[in-house]
Parts: C-alpha cells; sequence; structure tokens
C-alpha cells in the first residue's frame, strides 16, 4: 500500500508555562508562534504549509491531560537553516540544555541532536547538512 501522506498528522508538546514555552521556541527556531486560548485548553501553533509535507503541531496546555515529560514519544523538529548547528547554538541562551551535540545518523539520513526544552520535554533536531 502506497501512503498519501506521512503517518503522523499531528503532535503536541505539552507546556507548563505557555508564554515560557513560546519565547523558548521563537527564540530557538525564529519563526512566530500562534497562541489560540480556548478555555482551559491553550496552544501555540508552530506555522506551517498544509501544502507541505510532514506533520503539523502546536505547544499546548491543559490543567487535566498534558505533562511535560522528558520521556516518551521524541518529536523531531526540521532545523530550516539548513544545519541544526545555528538551532542548538540557541537553546541555551533561550533556557533549554543541550542533551546530545550534533551527531551524524548517517549520510544519507543527515544528523540529529536532542536538548531538553523550557518545560522539561526532551526534543530533537534534524538537519541534511
Amino acid at each position: 500500500m502506497e501512503l498519501e501522506s506521512n503517518v503522523v498528522g499531528w503532535f503536541e508538546v505539552p507546556v507548563n508555562d505557555m508564554p515560557r514555552a513560546i519565547k523558548f521556541y521563537e527564540k530557538v527556531f525564529d519563526f512566530k508562534i500562534e497562541r489560540h486560548e480556548m478555555g482551559e485548553l491553550d496552544m501555540g501553533w508552530f506555522p506551517s504549509n498544509h501544502q507541505a509535507g510532514g506533520a503539523m503541531g502546536s505547544l499546548v496546555k491543559h490543567p487535566d491531560f498534558y505533562t511535560p515529560s522528558h520521556e516518551g514519544s521524541l518529536v523531531y523538529f526540521t532545523a530550516h537553516s539548513g544545519d541544526l548547528n545555528n538551532e542548538l547554538a540557541r537553546i541555551e541562551p533561550a533556557g533549554g540544555k543541550v542533551l546530545m551535540p550534533k551527531k551524524l545518523i548517517s549520510e544519507d539520513i543527515g544528523y540529529m541532536a536532542i536538548f531538553e526544552d523550557t518545560e522539561g520535554n526532551r526534543v530533537a533536531l534534524h538537519s541534511r547538512a
């Protein structure tokens, strides 16, 4: 069976402090996050292109359903600068922590790194260069 789209269609990154998390991700990735408060559900939507490949996602806060975690699923953000060292260099000044520096996965897949955001989530970066 040939897939019409990638398997992951949406992801959510739990946060405790939405303004702090938005500030962190905007600084690291150099883009704007659109905040949407819907009652107890507070979301910070990552910029997206509905015509492009890959999953869309959001920062998310809700008192009953979301807890930041260092364990569990690992979300990989694409380094849109082309080299994840650029985003990696902004993590600690933005309040995060680099857990694993840039590492070659393979020549055809590229590079990865892992960091901890301001909320305590373990998150990864990927780039071809």
